[in-house]
């Protein structure tokens, strides 16, 4: 049995004897059948936050609770709070399921659903100085998810909640819409994935025995000089993926504050179409012009 397991029973027993606060113990008991339902202790969880429980228990802080008597990481509780009030925002009668005649969504996917379009309407204060950076040194990190049309927007839904979709599927339905790849990134992560090759084959010979020394260290100083050659080309592609991934991130928290401001007048929301700019076209080099030879005479 798992140290967490044993520590979770040991506490739920030592609660009920000595007459813990009901409340304490069905969040032990919650965490103890975590994998058989996740729902139940992140309800209770979203319920221990909200009345601040936690500080009655003698815990001054709701993340130092979780950690120390439900043995739950502070990663964990996020994604399940946050796939909970996904959950009663968005598709509420979901939560009436018993999860074995209906199936009942992974927070996982739960959590992505929310991370791009769960809070479409919602743009923070950090958002909108994300999207006033210059976009040639953004801080914000990571991809901003562009606005799905209404149709992939239902589409999505019913993977998520009526399909009960795992994380990976929905990841390979729907990145492509919600994260499209700028150009130069696929010929760039093939560059990449040929670099980390070509490093791990010269460990991968320094390793076996039986090969000539001079033809190992041949090989190396060759995959050496490739991998240089490699880093070369890598270097202008990583610059022009970079750019134009800040313009797509500004393009979608632009997008998302319109979609905020159109609610917020209790217009009825419209499609918020993403324009795409022109690529930005590599710099060429001139070549210098050959000398041409002198004839004799």
């Amino acid at each position: 049995m798992p140290k967490s397991s044993r520590k979770l029973d040991a506490l739920a027993a030592l609660l009920e004897r000595t007459g813990g606060d009901p409340k304490r113990i069905e969040a032990v008991r919650r965490a103890q059948n975590f994998r058989r339902s996740w729902i139940e202790l992140a309800e209770i969880l979203c319920q221990v936050r909200a009345r601040n429980l936690h500080e009655k228990w003698g815990y001054a802080d709701f993340y130092a609770y979780a950690q120390d008597e439900l043995t739950l990481k502070r990663a964990t509780v996020d994604k399940l709070t946050i796939s909970y009030s996904t959950l009663e925002r968005h598709a509420p009668q979901v939560l009436q399921r018993d999860g074995v005649a209906t199936r009942i969504p992974d927070y996982d996917a739960l959590e992505y659903y929310h991370r791009t379009v769960g809070e479409l309407e919602a743009v923070t204060e950090a958002d909108e100085e994300a999207a006033n950076e210059d976009p040639e040194r953004p801080r914000r990190r990571g991809r901003v998810p562009q606005i799905p049309s209404p149709e992939l927007r239902q589409e999505f839904e019913d993977a998520v909640f009526n399909e009960g979709q795992p994380l990976g599927e929905l990841r390979r339905r729907f990145d492509q819409h919600f994260f499209p790849k700028p150009k130069g990134a696929e010929e760039l992560d093939r560059i990449k994935r040929a670099n980390a090759t070509a490093r791990k084959l010269a460990e991968l010979l320094a390793e076996i025995d039986g090969l000539p020394e001079a033809l190992v260290r041949k090989l190396e100083a060759e995959l050496g000089k490739l991998r240089a050659q490699l880093d070369d080309l890598a270097e202008p592609i990583k610059d022009q993926v970079a750019k134009a991934t800040a313009r797509a991130n500004k393009r979608a928290l632009k997008a998302r504050a319109e979609l905020a401001e159109q609610l917020a007048r209790g217009d009825e929301p419209e499609q918020v179409a993403a324009v795409e700019e022109p690529e930005e076209q590599p710099a060429k080099h001139d070549k210098a012009p050959r000398k041409r030879k002198r004839s004799a005479g």
